[in-house]
């Protein structure tokens, strides 16, 4: 069983292929990660003697990362992915952790989060759009950091109608898997089913995360989708439905 820490949180551990993250992401990182735990273990993997890693260099000890040179031994091969591979198996064993956090853009990692997971470890991944989908769909869930950091909207000049905020385009296969999820799920005499339950359900079947598509919470994400209708009860949780 993972050990918690002072404050009962879970421990997680956040491994960075700092060959295929970038540093502008880490902030926004660690605050996903939050939902999880305590990010009490931060390491980065790379070879530091590579100008491309300056930007990693620079926050170890802003953001407590913990720094593990790995030479490139053979050229076009990638010691850093069998390091941090060596390392998860062995924090998995250790039982201190409850949760992991990778951040990289490389299919070689989907084996290992699925390992994983094989033990009730949620793995949440962290990369690009290019991301190939072995690693997307290994994980708990896969965030898009350029979702993450993407830029604030500039303030419109003193005078200047503010132009209509562009609605996030949600893929339909994303619309799809909810009608599913929502389908299976246990429905009240209304038709509508608890927003957690739907959520449990298609996490089941895809790593898809609402901030990839510009929401904070799937609440909004569901709000957002023609013909679905939201409810919030008394006891806070929100119940959806399908209109017909």
């Amino acid at each position: 069983m993972a050990t918690q820490g002072p404050d009962n949180a879970v421990n997680i551990a956040l491994l960075v292929d700092a060959d295929n993250a970038s540093a502008a992401s880490l902030d926004p990182v660690l605050t996903v990660l939050a939902e999880l735990g305590t990010v009490n273990i931060r390491r980065v993997y790379g070879n530091w003697s590579k100008a491309g890693l300056k930007g990693w260099s620079e926050l170890t000890h802003q953001y407590a990362l913990e720094p593990h040179q790995q030479f490139d031994v053979t050229k076009g091969k990638n010691a850093t992915d069998m390091k941090m591979t060596i390392d998860a198996m062995d924090l998995l064993f250790s039982g201190r952790v409850g949760g992991f956090g990778i951040m990289s853009s490389d299919s070689d990692f989907a084996p290992l989060v699925m390992r994983l997971r094989q033990d009730g470890i949620p793995v949440y991944g962290f990369g690009t759009a290019r991301t190939p989908v072995s690693f997307r769909q290994a994980c708990t869930r896969f965030i898009d950091v350029a979702a993450l950091v993407a830029p604030p909207a500039e303030p419109a000049a003193a005078g200047t109608p503010r132009a209509p905020k562009k609605k996030p385009k949600i893929d339909t296969e994303v619309v799809e898997l909810l009608i599913d999820a929502l389908g299976a799920s246990k429905r009240d005499e209304r038709g509508f089913a608890s927003l957690n339950e739907v959520g449990q359900r298609a996490n089941n079947r895809s790593s898809f995360d609402a901030r990839n598509y510009g929401f904070t919470r799937l609440s909004d994400l569901v709000e957002a989708i023609p013909n679905f209708a939201t409810e919030k009860r008394e006891d806070g949780r929100v119940f959806v439905k399908r209109l017909r």
